[in-house]
């Protein structure tokens, strides 16, 4: 006997796709690029350097990775020059041209940092040259050896991922630096976050200036959009794409699909994603006898990710820390409402009752799994609400954004140092004293 959830499909669907394996860069209309232009020009911004830990080639790149690539691809069809510098991918190049900007990959894990500090020490200033650093865990301490005018991308506060990932006395280090060590070396530096939910742990944990912490949300590609509705699987389908590791907490999903699969019996589910967590979640698959209907094939390109999302009733994340979970908007883009847990990042990109549910702990994330998947009332409108609410979210706004705090940051250092300048001519002071190089 099948549970209700058999007797209706999803309202959207299409066809399999090829794979592609890299993403593809986000082409700006002709509008927005001049917009690009423009807000360059006008500031005199030229060049962005960005430091980052990883690239998008790293074996454990995940959102943060995509962000930079999908921001750094259109400032460079602006005409921005543009480089990221991030630590070594074993097997790969160091010097890579992509989509326009280029990658500069030098120093090992942990080395990358200090390496950063030391070129930035010995980097000569130019006009028109801004810094971005992404602090994605562990900071670059940027304010100490920046000479040009920089921004930091903080998509979220890492609090116990830390005890999630490294040994205790490295975890404790870890928390050490991120809560104490660094925010008061930062709380004069512009702070860019991706949701109104991240920004307040950010003020709230690491005391960070409300001011100085301004909100941009990730865009959505055009690619994800609905698919016809024939398309669509002809069973209850679960999605979830993401990195296989802890803090995307997958073991919990499991035995959360373990629970709803006793109400929907015909029910599969497809994990997609990789990393050094899959031989755990491989053993828990196996030992909940899950193997027959839960999937977990790996990486998959970027064809295949739409073709999931529009085949899927239902999206799901149920991650421990994000800043946004854009794995949520692409899947709301496509027509598949969401399932996700109730954290910082989610109550942005999910709105609860609207384009999906919001849920704490197994039990009552199965809860809503069932519900959506059993209530096809209730998903036809969760997922007309998840098309809606994507549908407001575009690379361009979020490139034309960040650019514009860049540009903010760019005219308030040419104004400090022609404040510098008028002060050394009036104390007699050499023409060179304070000039930029």
């Amino acid at each position: 006997m099948t549970g209700p959830a058999d007797t209706r499909r999803c309202w959207h669907g299409a066809a399999r796709s090829p794979l592609r394996e890299q993403p593809t860069p986000p082409v700006a209309d002709a509008g927005a690029e001049r917009e690009l232009r423009t807000i360059a020009a006008k500031s005199g911004l030229e060049r962005v350097r960005v430091v980052a830990w990883r690239d998008l080639e790293h074996p454990e790149a995940g959102g943060s990775e995509l962000h930079a690539h999908r921001i750094a691809s259109l400032w460079a069809a602006a005409g921005i020059g543009v480089e990221i510098r991030t630590s070594e991918v074993r097997g790969a190049e160091r010097v890579v041209d992509r989509a326009g900007y280029r990658v500069v990959r030098r120093g090992g894990r942990y080395g990358v940092f200090a390496r950063a500090g030391v070129e930035g020490l010995l980097r000569r200033r130019r006009r028109g040259d801004v810094l971005v650093e992404i602090w994605n865990g562990m900071p670059f301490w940027s304010p100490l050896w920046s000479r040009a005018p920089h921004v930091v991308f903080l998509h979220h506060v890492h609090a116990e991922m830390w005890r999630m990932v490294l040994p205790p006395r490295m975890a404790r280090a870890g928390e050490l630096i991120e809560r104490r060590v660094a925010p008061p070396l930062y709380r004069s530096t512009r702070v860019i976050t991706l949701s109104q939910s991240s920004r307040a742990e950010i003020v709230d944990m690491l005391g960070l200036r409300p001011d100085k912490v301004t909100v941009i949300p990730p865009g959505v590609e055009r690619r994800f959009s609905p698919g016809p509705p024939d398309a669509c699987s002809p069973v209850p389908l679960v999605a979830a794409v993401g990195r296989l590791v802890p803090v995307k907490r997958f073991d919990l999903l499991i035995r959360a699909l373990t629970r709803v699969k006793a109400f929907v019996p015909s029910l599969r589910a497809v994990i997609a994603g990789d990393g050094y967590d899959r031989s755990r979640l491989e053993a828990l698959r196996r030992s909940l006898g899950a193997t027959a209907w839960l999937s977990l094939p790996g990486h998959v390109g970027d064809d295949e990710i739409v073709d999931l999302y529009r085949r899927a009733w239902v999206a799901v994340s149920v991650s421990q820390r994000e800043g946004w979970g854009m794995t949520l908007t692409e899947a709301g883009a496509c027509g598949t409402p969401a399932v996700a847990s109730d954290i910082a990042g989610h109550r942005d990109a999910v709105l609860h009752g609207w384009s999906g549910l919001l849920a704490d702990g197994e039990e009552a994330i199965a809860s809503a799994i069932t519900r959506v998947l059993a209530d096809p009332v209730l998903r036809a409108r969760l997922g007309a609400g998840a098309l809606a609410y994507a549908q407001k979210f575009t690379w361009e706004a979020a490139a034309r954004a960040t650019l514009e705090v860049l540009a903010e940051e760019v005219r308030a250092a040419r104004g400090f140092y022609s404040l510098s300048l008028g002060a050394d001519a009036g104390s007699g002071a050499g023409p060179g004293a304070g000039a930029v190089a």
